[in-house]
C-alpha cells in the first residue's frame, strides 16, 4: 500500500540557478547535496555514464514532498518546449497552496517569471472545493516547468 509521495524530480539544466529559484523566488529550503554516479545510478534508471548533480529542496515546515532537482552532467538530456505546453500527455504541472496568491503572484512578476495570466477565480459551478472558493495562476519555473499557485478562500 502506498503511504506517502517521497519526492518530485525535476531535472534541471543548470543546478545553480534552479536552487536560486525555488529558494530565493519561491521560498523553499535546500536541505541537500548528492552527487549520483556509478553502477547503482545506471542501474535504476537504464543509462551508463551517468553522473547526475542533485539538490533537494523542501518547504519551510515540510509541507509536502521533497523536490529533487537533478542536473545530468552527463549523458545530457534533452529540451523538449511542448513540455512547457498544458496540453502536452505527461506530467504537466505542481500545485503549490499559497495564503496570498496576489502577493505571490507580485513577487513572481518582481524576479522575471513567465506567468500564464493574472490569477484566475475558478466559476463555483465548474468544481466544488472543500476549502472553499480555489484562484490559481499558472508559470514556468527556469527550465520550463510548469508551476502552479493555488489559494482557497
Amino acid at each position: 500500500m502506498l503511504r506517502a509521495i517521497d519526492h518530485l524530480n525535476l531535472v534541471v539544466a543548470d543546478l545553480a540557478r534552479s536552487v536560486k529559484f525555488y529558494t530565493e523566488v519561491l521560498g523553499f529550503v535546500k536541505t541537500a547535496d548528492v552527487t549520483m554516479e556509478g553502477a547503482w545510478i545506471e542501474e535504476i534508471i537504464g543509462l551508463k555514464g551517468v553522473k547526475g548533480l542533485v539538490a533537494f529542496v523542501e518547504l519551510p515546515g515540510g509541507g509536502g514532498p521533497r523536490i529533487e532537482l537533478l542536473q545530468y552532467v552527463a549523458p545530457a538530456g534533452v529540451v523538449r518546449p511542448e513540455n512547457s505546453r498544458a496540453n502536452t500527455h505527461g506530467l504537466r504541472h505542481i500545485a503549490f497552496r499559497v495564503d496570498d496568491i496576489a502577493g505571490m503572484t507580485a513577487r513572481l512578476r518582481a524576479a522575471g517569471v513567465t506567468l500564464f495570466s493574472d490569477p484566475v477565480k475558478v466559476p463555483r459551478g465548474v468544481v466544488k472545493f472543500a476549502a472553499g472558493d480555489k484562484t490559481l495562476v499558472y508559470f514556468l519555473d527556469p527550465d520550463g516547468v510548469i508551476l502552479e499557485l493555488a489559494e482557497y478562500r
